[in-house]
């Protein structure tokens, strides 16, 4: 029986050496997402395209081996495009039996289980509510297992280091890494490299790494194991010649919003405060201050958008970011913004909510928020990117729209884009069109008129301190042209209406079908990090003769002026997004289309086969 199981998995992972899934779970403390971070390095390295999705757990350090204190990242890489991280995985790496259990339902039907069997012991397998050890009583049947005591084969290649028991098994992450590159047929010496640097201060740490990690390789190469153990060769995938990094979400947006300010030719500041998955934007502007950037890592949520507000108004590009809860706090201080009609960027990395929430997860939950949640009518665009790359480009969006039209403007990621690395083609900032502010400086002819409007309807930006150009701002109701404070009824409905004009009037671009047709049976529509799963499961049902189509919005607010002709212009639209229906509510309230909601709340992205499956659905 045996035979057969592994027999069938050899067939079933025959394909292996286009794309491979392989998943890496442990305790927290594992160091899960350091193996699978260098293991992403190898595969930018070895030339292949990828997409990864470190799964985190919410508290800050669960108790040792406990269900909720697991800590996963996934990786699917491959010779071909690479749009996902992947549905289920092909190898799963358990560290102890919490990962083991957490993450083994996940596994593909004759998939392969490596686990760490020095770790499944009684005191383990009670942690994770096993009552008997999985690796011995057959529950695993179904896929291919390999037990080996990762932990004794780690202890015994770093015995000559003289490190103690702890300190030692600290290492089992990179005997993992040392097998997983033997695998795939993948190069050390960039990890030694990195180890090498990584401890240059504690030179016997960097050996003993090193020496785990080989010993993990070496492994690979002389154990006489039959069946599960292969090497498995992943070809570069094809790639059109230039510089490429491995990119992150964060880092997509710090590099856009600087790329973006060096577009306007402004001094950027930053105005932050530390929030699960926005602060790695934070980290990493403050590693740029080299182009002109200012951070401020303030003391609450308030404080952080009033410092970018009032960077602002001194004449630089002000830029905030949180995510939902810490956008709630912020939302006075948006009113301000829009209010005195300063240009800002806010940033919402979103996450599983209300409150707390799912503070690691991935969640679509701030569409309503991001579009209508301020008080009073206080309209302000919103942007959403739909992967790392894409954030980038969407940061140059978000800076392009604030200056020219003066007004806020929230961007829109998620916790799996924040976190997810993709290979990115360093783009060529000379082939983007600059887009530099123009301050007033001399008082026009007829008088200076601070709420004046040029063809955009935005007001003109005037350094504080300019000569003849002495003006006030803030939150009360501003007279139309002069800037005064003024409460007439006639006058507050004309500025209500002048700033909704001045946002329905920005100019986005037409909306495009990123596969499929103008119009047809059925339209899946979707925004942000939906992106990868909907273009794959339409790739797939169009190679089976559907006539389905993919839309994938990036201006969530204004809309493009095409986008209500064109989704009627569909039978059927469905619209899958990781809440409860919000961009589907809005599509509806605007066009007035029939859009159906694919919904999904459990901090997990969209697996391919459940777009797939609505497809069908829809179809029927």
């Amino acid at each position: 029986m045996a035979t057969a199981v592994v027999d069938e998995a050899d067939k079933r992972q025959s394909p292996l050496s286009d794309a491979v899934v392989v998943r890496f779970a442990g305790d927290s403390g594992d160091g899960m997402q350091l193996t699978g971070g260098q293991f992403t390095l190898s595969s930018a390295l070895a030339g292949n395209d990828f997409a990864t999705f470190p799964d985190f757990p919410a508290e800050i350090r669960a108790p040792q081996g406990t269900l909720f204190g697991v800590s996963a990242f996934q990786i699917n890489f491959g010779s071909s495009a690479i749009d996902t991280a992947g549905d289920a995985p092909d190898v799963l790496v358990a560290m102890n039996p919490a990962a083991l259990k957490t993450n083994v339902p996940s596994l593909k039907q004759g998939g392969l289980i490596i686990a760490d069997e020095g770790e499944f012991n009684d005191r383990n397998l009670a942690k994770a509510k096993y009552d008997a050890n999985p690796l011995e009583d057959g529950s695993l049947a179904k896929w291919q297992l390999l037990k080996l005591n990762i932990s004794q084969l780690t202890m015994d290649a770093v015995k000559p280091f003289g490190l103690g028991n702890k300190e030692a098994l600290r290492c089992k992450n990179m005997w993992t890494l040392g097998l997983a590159l033997w695998m795939f047929d993948r190069d050390r010496a960039p990890l030694i490299d990195w180890l090498n640097a990584k401890f240059a201060k504690a030179p016997d740490l960097a050996a003993a790494n090193v020496a785990a990690l080989n010993a993990g390789h070496a492994y690979g190469e002389t154990a006489e194991l039959a069946g599960p153990l292969k090497q498995h060769h992943v070809d570069p995938a094809p790639a059109a010649p230039g510089l490429y990094r491995t990119l992150t979400g964060a880092e997509g947006v710090a590099l856009g919003l600087v790329a973006g300010a060096q577009l306007a030719k402004l001094p950027m500041f930053f105005g932050g405060y530390p929030i699960t998955p926005a602060s790695a934007i934070l980290h990493h502007l403050s590693r740029l201050k080299e182009y002109d950037v200012t951070t401020f890592q303030a003391e609450d949520e308030i404080a952080a958008i009033c410092s970018a507000i009032g960077a602002s108004y001194g004449g630089s590009l002000g830029v905030t970011s949180s995510s939902g809860p810490g956008i709630a706090l912020k939302g006075e201080a948006m009113g301000l913004a829009i209010m005195t009609e300063l240009p800002l960027v806010i940033v919402n990395s979103q996450r599983g909510g209300p409150s707390t929430g799912l503070p690691t997860k991935t969640e679509q939950s701030d569409l309503y928020q991001a579009v209508y949640g301020r008080n009073g009518d206080a309209p302000m665009p919103v942007i959403a990117a739909r992967s790392p790359g894409d954030a980038f480009e969407c940061a140059i969006e978000a800076v392009r729209i604030a200056v020219q039209y003066m007004t806020p403007v929230m961007l829109l990621t998620d916790g799996y884009i924040a976190n997810a690395a993709e290979p990115w083609k360093v783009p060529d900032l000379t082939a983007y069109e600059a887009f530099p502010v123009e301050f007033l400086t001399e008082v026009p002819e007829g008088g200076f008129k601070p709420y004046g409007r040029d063809e955009k309807l935005a007001r003109p930006w005037v350094k504080p301190g300019t000569p003849g150009l002495l003006h006030r701002i803030g939150g009360i109701e501003k007279e139309v042209d002069t800037g005064h404070i003024n409460y007439a009824p006639a006058n507050h409905q004309a500025m209500t209406d002048i700033r909704k004009d001045k946002i329905d009037g920005i100019k986005v671009p037409d909306q495009v079908v990123e596969l499929g047709a103008e119009g047809g049976k059925l339209a899946v529509v979707g925004w942000g990090s939906t992106f990868g799963p909907i273009h794959q499961a339409v790739r797939r049902k169009r190679a089976e003769g559907a006539d389905v189509s993919h839309v994938h919005i990036r201006h969530i607010w204004p809309m493009p002026a095409n986008l209500g002709e064109l989704l009627k212009s569909y039978d059927k639209v469905i619209v899958p997004e990781m809440n409860t229906g919000q961009l589907k509510t809005v599509l509806r309230d605007q066009y007035l289309v029939d859009a159906r909601p694919v919904n999904k709340v459990s901090g997990q992205p969209f697996t391919i086969a459940e777009i797939e499956a609505a497809i069908e659905e829809a179809l029927k």
